[in-house]
């Protein structure tokens, strides 16, 4: 499935050339215009939409609260936005590319569309985005966020090789918990702790989270392994074969899979995994006790 989008300028594709060829990052010129995109609307939407909008909505409440924790409302506002477009347009990718859904287990770590490369891009510019932000708010956000972002940009970065690109657009729908846990966020801040919208929205987060995350990610993660055992195993004249008989594998470097790969990628995604456990056993404490402790007793929530 070719990308819906215009092609990029030759000013871009021809600067981000030399990067990709450092990199082995094949298709990164066919796609850098879209992660600038991204990473552009995203930081104005931080800087300028969402303060502007947060004022007029909420003048008394986003105005009276401190500093910190307005560059926390204006981040959620960026996450929520971009979690129901990126998961919109991966459930999209999902319904529609016909190449993807007929890959075959070397393909899905091989395999490029223009499709899946589409994604990739906007999930890339949001998460290189996400790591600008959170290494200027670690005090804020916390180290764990940082290294949330580090891993997804690292794990998305590499689906321009290409990748894993097929797992790529499947990763990318953890993110449909993020609007019920920024709007768990905000219900607090706007003095909302404990009522009925909060409890039906803390039902939702922890049915989502635990759907996209735990289950749903942890089945795709243990595919995705086994596919990388199933290809490390394999010898060099089995990788020539099918390589050279694929069209969705063109831009591979007819290669085999090396180690270091392999192993980063399991490595960051394996980071993820465990943090996706980690911050799922905060909420379900955080979010029965939101309705059981009295308001100055109430832990924050993860992530907050």
């Amino acid at each position: 499935m070719l990308d819906p989008l215009a092609g990029p300028p030759t000013l871009i594709s021809s600067t981000t050339q030399p990067i990709a060829d450092a990199l082995s990052l094949e298709t990164l010129p066919l796609h850098a215009h879209e992660v600038l995109l991204a990473f552009t609307v995203y930081h104005l939407m931080d800087i300028i939409l969402a303060p502007r909008f947060s004022n007029r909505l909420f003048p008394k409440i986003y105005s009276s609260l401190p500093p910190g924790t307005k560059i926390n409302w204006n981040i959620r506002v960026v996450s929520t936005i971009q979690a129901i477009v990126i998961c919109a347009l991966a459930l999209w990718v999902v319904v529609a590319d016909e190449e993807r859904k007929n890959m075959n287990l070397e393909e899905r770590i091989w395999g490029y569309t223009g499709a899946l490369g589409m994604t990739q891009a906007f999930a890339a510019g949001y998460f290189i985005w996400d790591v600008k932000i959170s290494a200027m708010n670690v005090g804020i956000l916390g180290w764990g966020s940082l290294a949330h972002a580090v891993s997804a940009l690292l794990i998305t970065s590499l689906g321009f090789r290409p990748f894993a690109n097929y797992y790529g657009v499947a990763f990318v729908l953890y993110a449909m918990s993020t609007p019920f846990l920024n709007l768990h966020w905000y219900f607090d801040k706007c003095n909302m702790t404990g009522g009925k919208a909060q409890l039906v929205n803390g039902v939702l987060l922890l049915a989502t989270f635990s759907g996209s995350r735990l289950v749903w990610g942890t089945y795709q993660s243990v595919k995705v392994y086994q596919d990388l055992a199933h290809i490390l195993r394999m010898s060099e004249y089995e990788t020539q074969s099918w390589l050279y008989g694929s069209e969705v594998v063109q831009f591979s470097d007819k290669q085999m899979l090396p180690l270091w790969l392999a192993y980063t990628y399991l490595a960051s995604n394996t980071l993820l995994t465990v943090l996706n456990f980690y911050w799922f056993w905060r909420m379900i404490g955080t979010v029965i006790n939101r309705f059981r402790s009295p308001p100055e007793k109430r832990p924050k929530l993860a992530s907050e």
